[in-house]
């Protein structure tokens, strides 16, 4: 079974290097390059935006993207793929934030919703120039190095614990387009599509699977269903997924774990794939309990592999395993 556990030092996977342009300077501590501006509270994590550079949309007009044809982002990108080719490893590259909540950063999580029903031209010319920014992101990568990346990863969260953020029937009439632009861009050089997104988001995988997305990572399989998730969506689309961060990993009960390993390797596996055993890479952050969860997590998901698929996974590194 494919991995992706860099916490255990495990993986078949690794990122392109890709830096942020020598000329960025933050005009505030914690801006990115979109100047949006991020801050933490005392919840040990990634923390969130509190600044958006585009609340007045009227700024549109005038604002600049990131310049990802910006030669120095990519000093480092060609030993990052040779190490890559020498360890045999399937090479993503990666967009944080690709199109959704990109908007929200920029415009305003609340006025981003609203705006998408009462002022549909300046939501349509904002999410527009981040497809455009981030195809011309994918077209720079696959010009400099062709051939030689696999994926491309990005990040959507799509939903609340309950139910997407909009209507299905929105989010195919506004948001489809624009991603099946991007994935097919991606497609055209010979990349999967690699796709995270938070939440219940049952609905939002058909549209991803229409769009062309070929990985879907879902964190919280539990709050999704698991059965469901497998009836509608087993052998049409690989998941990534690990026992659930919210239900099952922070309570450090094995007994979850075993039955987290159990029910996704039955109802999102299958004997022919369709399954990736991922990372959440902030043990902190999802409050786990003790060294000892992940491990355990590994050892039952290896399990499963060897009887799926006649192989187990490959040994936790020792440093790894003491950590």
């Amino acid at each position: 079974m494919p991995v992706q556990m860099g916490t255990l030092g495990v993986s078949d996977t690794t990122g392109l290097s890709v830096s942020p342009a020598e000329s960025f300077q933050p005009e505030l501590e914690g801006d990115d390059e979109w100047t949006c501006h991020w801050a933490h509270t005392a919840m040990p994590n990634m923390g969130q935006v509190t600044g958006n550079p585009l609340e007045d949309i009227s700024g549109l007009d005038s604002f600049v993207p990131p310049d990802y044809t910006d030669e120095s982002r990519y000093e480092n990108s060609e030993a990052s793929l040779q190490q890559a080719e020498t360890e045999g490893k399937y090479v993503t590259c990666g967009i944080f934030m690709v199109l959704w909540e990109r908007m929200h950063c920029l415009h305003g999580f609340e006025d981003t919703l609203i705006d998408l029903y009462h002022d549909r031209p300046a939501m349509e010319a904002l999410a527009d120039m981040i497809v455009d920014t981030h195809v011309t992101f994918v077209e720079e990568v696959t010009r400099r190095f062709p051939g030689r990346i696999d994926g491309w990863s990005m990040t959507d969260d799509w939903g609340t614990q309950q139910a997407a953020f909009i209507r299905f029937d929105m989010w195919m009439d506004f948001f489809f387009p624009r991603y099946k632009k991007i994935f097919d861009t991606m497609h055209a050089s010979g990349c999967d599509v690699w796709v995270h997104s938070c939440g219940k988001v049952n609905e939002i995988v058909e549209g991803y699977i229409q769009a062309g997305v070929n990985v879907v990572n879902l964190q919280q399989p539990r709050a999704l269903g698991i059965e469901e998730m497998g009836e509608r969506y087993q052998g049409r689309i690989t998941f990534q997924a690990l026992a659930d961060i919210q239900a099952t990993l922070p309570t450090g009960d094995t007994s979850l774990i075993d039955a987290d390993a159990r029910d996704l390797m039955t109802h999102w596996a299958s004997p022919e794939g369709g399954f990736i055993f991922s990372d959440y890479g902030d043990d902190r952050a999802i409050g786990i309990p003790n060294e000892g969860v992940k491990p355990y997590m590994y050892q039952a998901f290896s399990k499963w592999s060897e009887k799926l698929y006649g192989q187990a996974l490959p040994p936790i590194p020792e440093a790894a395993a003491t950590l």
